[in-house]
C-alpha cells in the first residue's frame, strides 16, 4: 500500500512539539521508525513517551540543528545503524517578530541559520545517503509568510522564502537519483509557538485567524497528514512542489474592509 511505511526510517527535526510531533507520531503509526530531535530534553522525553504509548518505534535526540556538524553526524549515524534513511522532515524553526527598524542582525542570522542553513545541511547529508540507495523523500516546512509578505516578519519571511527556492533546486538535483524534495507551506497552525504569540499580540493573532478563508487556524495533525502524504509512495511522482496547507490563505486576494 502506498501509505504503508513499515520498516522505513525517518528523521524529524523540531519533533518534540506542534507540527513536528504530530508528523512523527503519524509516521510511527504508519509503521516507520522515527528519530525526533529538538533542543529541550523535557519536551523530547514527553514526545517519546507519547509515541511509545501509541506503540510506535522512536528515538529522541537532543540536538540544535545549527550545530551543523552534529546534525550531519546524526543523519549519518541513523543511516548507518538502521541500514537506511528513507525520510527527512526539516521542521525546526526560528522566528523573530519585529519591524525592520528594530530587527537586529543577530535576529536575522538566527532565523536564517535555523530556517535555511540547517535545511541545506540536513538536505545535503540526507541526499547523499538517499542518492546512494536510489530512493528517499525530504519535506521542508516553510510558511505562508515565505510566499506572501507580512509586516514585522522580515527575517522569518525571507528565510522561509529561501527555503522554498532551495527545495526546488534540491528537487531538480535529486530527481534522477530517486530522491524527492518538496515543501509544505503552513498558514496559522495551533502550536505552542502560535499560542505564545497570541498571548503577546492577541489582537494581531485574532485578526490573522479571522482573515483565513476557512475562518480558523489549522491543527498540527492536519499538517502532518499532508507531510506524510508527501513522504509516502502515494506522492511518488511529486517533487519540487511548495504545497500550501493554510485554509486558503495563500490563494486569497487581501482587500481591507
Amino acid at each position: 500500500m502506498a501509505h504503508d511505511l513499515n520498516g522505513r526510517v525517518a528523521i524529524v527535526t523540531g519533533g518534540s512539539d506542534g507540527i513536528g510531533l504530530a508528523t512523527a507520531a503519524l509516521l510511527a503509526r504508519r509503521g516507520a521508525h522515527v528519530v525526533i530531535c529538538g533542543r529541550r530534553q523535557d519536551a523530547l522525553d514527553s514526545a517519546r513517551a507519547r509515541i511509545e504509548g501509541e506503540g510506535g518505534s522512536v528515538e529522541a535526540v537532543q540536538l540544535d540543528v545549527t550545530d551543523f556538524d552534529a546534525f550531519t553526524a546524526l543523519i549519518e549515524r541513523v543511516a548507518e545503524e538502521r541500514g537506511r534513511l528513507d525520510m527527512l522532515v526539516n521542521n525546526a524553526m526560528s522566528v523573530h517578530y519585529a519591524p525592520i527598524g528594530k530587527l537586529t542582525l543577530d535576529h536575522w542570522r538566527k532565523d536564517f541559520a535555523v530556517n535555511a542553513e540547517a535545511v541545506f545541511i540536513g538536505t545535503k547529508a540526507a541526499m547523499k545517503v538517499m542518492g546512494e540507495a536510489g530512493k528517499g523523500s525530504i519535506v521542508n516546512i516553510s510558511s505562508t509568510t515565505g510566499i506572501r509578505a507580512m509586516a514585522n516578519y522580515a527575517s522569518y519571511s525571507a528565510s522561509k522564502a529561501a527555503l522554498i527556492q532551495f527545495t526546488a533546486v534540491a528537487a531538480m538535483e535529486g530527481a534522477r537519483k530517486g530522491v524527492r524534495v518538496n515543501a509544505i507551506v503552513p498558514g496559522q497552525v495551533q502550536t505552542t509557538a502560535t499560542e505564545d504569540f497570541a498571548r503577546t499580540a492577541p489582537e494581531i493573532a485574532a485578526k490573522t485567524a479571522d482573515a483565513i478563508p476557512m475562518g480558523r487556524g489549522g491543527q498540527p495533525e492536519e499538517l502532518a497528514e499532508a507531510i506524510v502524504f508527501m513522504l509516502s509512495d502515494a506522492a511518488s511522482y511529486i517533487t519540487g512542489v511548495a504545497l500550501p496547507v493554510d485554509g486558503g490563505k495563500a490563494a486569497q486576494l487581501y482587500i481591507p474592509s
